[in-house]
């Protein structure tokens, strides 16, 4: 099972001084937190891609490829990378050098977004959003899997005869995940091609997620992928961890109380009873932690949101510690424990390589 963490980039004051960080501070403390996460030992650091501020991560590819020159063993990933207003072509061309540049450290997770704003920026309609990234993956995977592609479609121009470079490593693209909150549509997208579901798994109750994880593992059977238990599950969550509880829940408060997305609505006791966001210690993050598999089955990439609502990054990186040191390594001992011998490890560029030479997948058991 993978562990790490992911970003979304915000640019948000710190409650506790009234400062923000400048855009070059965020910026340089996102790359400084993906370096913190290797050498803590977890295995994924994921930015996402926004166009508004308060956010700064416009050109994840940018980012990551600086990352992946200070890294040897980081996997990257994207929190989400926009199918639908994205040119299907670019981001062939540009994960494809990214994982050149990377040794195969690379994957990707599409997603539609969360800001409405963005379609119009990009000579997109909203209403139009489920559509844009049916159609927009469609292209993206012919444009891997394919030399010389002739296309047409209802949301760009055609194509005639082209040919996206460079061509993915070793002739096998990125895996893919596709990431949703709350569309179906999206979990029967990643059921259809045998992908990667994501949920974030952040703001709405362990019912929900249960619900869309069922719904992809369902339909990823009926396409004849694997049983329901072998598709491929990654989740979000949302921890803050001092030694004592008492401690996280004092100092986080501030921060929760003032964030742009939840902040002035449930109290922190309220929403953590009510979602997966855990404050507390070591302990009670690996007690919750542990407990997805409940009600999502064995999964396969587990990522924590840890560096947003104004946390400075000294704090960040003290979080990252405790991952490293009193959490994960419990967690990975635990699941890996739990997983029957037919579950299928996270997909790599590795195991893609091997798979697409006929060797048999590396399964719990044999990890």
């Amino acid at each position: 099972m993978q562990f790490g963490v992911f970003t979304v980039g915000d640019v948000t004051p710190d409650p506790t001084t009234g400062r923000a960080p400048t855009e070059a501070e965020r910026i340089k403390a996102m790359i400084a937190i993906a370096l913190k996460a290797e050498e803590v030992g977890l295995d994924v650091f994921a930015m996402g891609e926004h166009h508004n501020p308060p956010f700064v991560p416009s050109s994840p590819t940018t980012a990551l490829g600086y990352i992946a020159a200070r890294t040897s063993t980081l996997q990257l990933s994207t929190a989400v990378t926009l199918i639908t207003t994205n040119d299907p072509v670019k981001i062939a061309e540009d994960y494809a050098m990214l994982q050149h540049v990377s040794d195969g450290r690379v994957d990707l997770t599409m997603g539609r977004g969360n800001t409405g704003p963005v379609y119009p920026w990009f000579g997109k309609d909203i209403r139009d959003g489920i559509p844009l990234a049916v159609e927009n993956y469609q292209l993206l995977r012919r444009l891997w899997r394919e030399d010389v592609v002739d296309w047409s479609g209802q949301f760009r121009t055609p194509l005639q005869g082209f040919t996206s470079t460079p061509r993915p490593l070793d002739g096998v693209p990125p895996f893919v995940w596709h990431g949703s909150i709350r569309s179906p549509q999206i979990a029967e997208q990643a059921a259809f091609y045998g992908d990667g579901f994501f949920h974030n798994h952040i703001f709405w109750p362990k019912e929900h997620t249960q619900r869309m994880v069922e719904y992809y593992r369902r339909r990823y059977a009926h396409y004849g992928h694997g049983d329901p238990d072998q598709a491929i599950v990654g989740l979000g969550g949302q921890v803050f961890i001092r030694k004592n509880s008492q401690d996280a829940v004092r100092e986080f408060r501030p921060y929760f109380d003032n964030a742009p997305v939840y902040g002035h609505g449930p109290s922190l006791e309220d929403f953590s009873s009510q979602t997966p966001l855990t404050v507390g210690s070591p302990e009670q993050v690996i007690e919750r932690t542990l407990g997805f598999r409940d009600y999502v089955g064995d999964y396969q990439r587990q990522l924590f949101l840890i560096d947003h609502a104004g946390l400075p990054l000294k704090t960040v990186l003290e979080q990252l510690d405790l991952l490293g040191e009193e959490v994960v390594p419990v967690l990975r001992r635990e699941f890996a424990a739990l997983k029957p011998a037919h579950v299928p490890e996270a997909p790599t560029h590795a195991s893609l390589v091997a798979a697409a030479a006929g060797v048999p997948a590396v399964t719990g058991a044999q990890a």
